[in-house]
């Protein structure tokens, strides 16, 4: 890989962190996001004024969802139910509600708590608040209309309509922009853990949101390399390495990314034990078709019908077998992602979006119009350019895995 500098696991590690946000102080980084008998009472009285989530009582939050009340359920996971309700002053909410025989507990109710309190960014979910009275464990979030990735892509409703190529590409590149900012806008980084279509929440236009926190995990600070933890998350979307090992790393989440775009590309699940067994496992299936670009459109949802621009699946195909790299160094960093990802959702129709997803009619001044035509114009080139590396790259590596294959075989 050493034609793809911008992969190289050298890249960064002087001044990448000069714009990070805090997370923690060290002391409260080994309290508050690594041991499990840390309290909320603790961290009040340690002084740390950084929560500025609300606080709930249990009564309230029974009130705003009728007694959580079964019509009032939006689903469930593996922290507990989650329940849609109204505040007092109308704001309608989500509010989860912690299973205490489920598989998740206190330590993640307190993980999530930290780390959404903590980290502000407009593809993560916002927490409102919390309840921790007596032992009840709830949550509460804005409400996201639209639901999850999940209920879209996969065995949607006939009052649904597939989504369509470039609205895919959005909800990619919006998950991508949440990982950035936890990898490289906190201090020290976030690793998600748990990246997977059922958390990948969506609002209105498709905008998405990155949800449940319960498993985030502060990154290795210093000289560490990685983490080592116990192995979370669900499995297939789980890095091998960190399956394996335990050696967990921000390129952990890049492979759980990859799996998510993989998803949307081909509108499958990551493990479906209803399809033959050779396609079972999405990425297994799927890693044969990675050495020929000729093949790329075989992977297409076929409630695509069609209608998708090949050289943008082609490079979206890429992307994804660049992020499943079985070697976590060969992977590229989720900015890197980013801005490929930005010249996959430009829709010819519609014009070129701003990195900030808003039109340039918007938010360009008349007076700098031409200057601002150039810098977007180079912009789309980069986003090009390093859109057209990652699939070079991804059929090169996948053709020298085959080629070192047959000659062994």
């Amino acid at each position: 890989m050493g034609c793809f500098p911008c992969f190289s696991s050298q890249r960064r590690k002087a001044g990448r962190h000069n714009s990070r946000r805090n997370v923690a102080s060290p002391q409260h980084e080994t309290q508050g996001a690594r041991e499990t008998t840390y309290s909320m009472n603790d961290h009040r009285e340690n002084g740390d004024n950084n929560i500025a989530a609300q606080t709930f009582t249990f009564r309230e939050l029974a009130t705003a969802t009728k007694n959580f009340r079964p019509e009032c359920l939006l689903g469930e996971g593996g922290f507990g139910r989650v329940y849609k309700g109204h505040l007092s002053n109308g704001q309608t909410i989500a509010v989860k509600q912690l299973d205490r025989n489920g598989s998740q507990g206190n330590k993640e109710f307190l993980v999530e708590v930290l780390m959404l309190s903590l980290l502000h960014h407009s593809n993560l979910v916002n927490l409102i608040g919390y309840c921790s009275d007596g032992d009840q464990r709830l949550l509460v979030y804005e409400f996201m209309s639209l639901g999850s990735l999940e209920d879209h892509l996969f065995d949607i409703s006939r009052e649904l309509r597939p989504l369509d190529w470039y609205n895919r590409m959005k909800i990619a590149l919006d998950a991508a922009k949440g990982l950035e900012y936890l990898h490289d806008a906190a201090s020290p980084p976030v690793i998600y853990r748990d990246l997977k279509s059922s958390n990948i929440l969506l609002e209105k236009h498709y905008h998405a949101k990155l949800s449940d926190f319960g498993l985030a995990k502060l990154g290795p600070t210093g000289e560490n390399s990685h983490v080592s933890t116990r192995v979370m998350g669900t499995y297939g979307y789980c890095a091998p390495e960190y399956q394996r090992t335990g050696r967990l790393t921000t390129k952990s989440d890049v492979y759980s990314f990859g799996v998510v775009l993989l998803e949307l590309i081909t509108g499958r699940r990551v493990i479906d034990t209803n399809r033959p067994n050779h396609e079972q496992n999405l990425v297994t299936w799927a890693q044969p078709y990675f050495s020929n670009p000729i093949k790329y459109p075989q992977l297409a949802d076929p409630l695509l019908d069609g209608d998708f621009p090949v050289r943008g699946l082609n490079q979206a195909v890429a992307i994804a077998a660049m992020c499943l790299q079985e070697e976590e160094n060969a992977r590229p960093y989720m900015s890197d992602v980013v801005t490929a990802l930005n010249y996959l959702t430009v829709d010819p129709h519609e014009g070129y979006t701003s990195p900030d997803g808003s039109p340039v009619s918007q938010y360009t001044d008349c007076n700098n119009h031409q200057v601002q035509g150039h810098h977007d114009q180079s912009a789309i080139e980069r986003q090009r350019a390093l859109a057209e590396a990652m699939e070079w790259g991804s059929t090169h590596t996948a053709l020298s895995r085959a080629t070192s294959y047959n000659s062994t075989a």
